[in-house]
């Protein structure tokens, strides 16, 4: 499954979370949070499977290497981990409208994205 974010709403989406005790939750209005409870992409990032991103390192080679894998590229090497995943049932989120080395994909469980109510946020 593929969703596709406007970077407004994956920045929304990550204000509605909250992060306790290694989980991630939704925010509950009326609810208080602690400041250190708050969820940034690094927050966000120990949560996904895999992804590729301009504003954190991917490690897309020890990902590849996790699963066995090999490739000559950057480009095949996510390529093939995209594939791993969504073979998977996981889902893969786009953000924005980049392109090439401007593109932002996050792969997440799709237990994870639903019970966090990503699909909400699609464009």
């Amino acid at each position: 499954m593929e969703l596709h974010l406007s970077e407004d709403a994956w920045t929304a989406f990550q204000a509605s979370l909250y992060e306790r005790g290694e989980r991630l939750e939704r925010r509950v209005d009326g609810e208080h949070y602690k400041q250190d409870e708050r969820v940034d992409v690094w927050v966000l990032s120990a949560h996904a499977e895999a992804l590729f991103s301009q504003d954190i390192d991917p490690e897309v080679w020890d990902t590849l290497a996790d699963l066995d894998m090999e490739a000559e590229t950057e480009e095949d090497a996510w390529r093939l981990i995209r594939s791993f995943y969504l073979e998977r049932g996981n889902l893969l989120v786009r953000i924005g409208d980049g392109l090439g080395e401007d593109r932002e994909e996050w792969i997440f469980s799709e237990a994870l994205a639903t019970r966090l109510g990503l699909p909400t946020f699609a464009n």
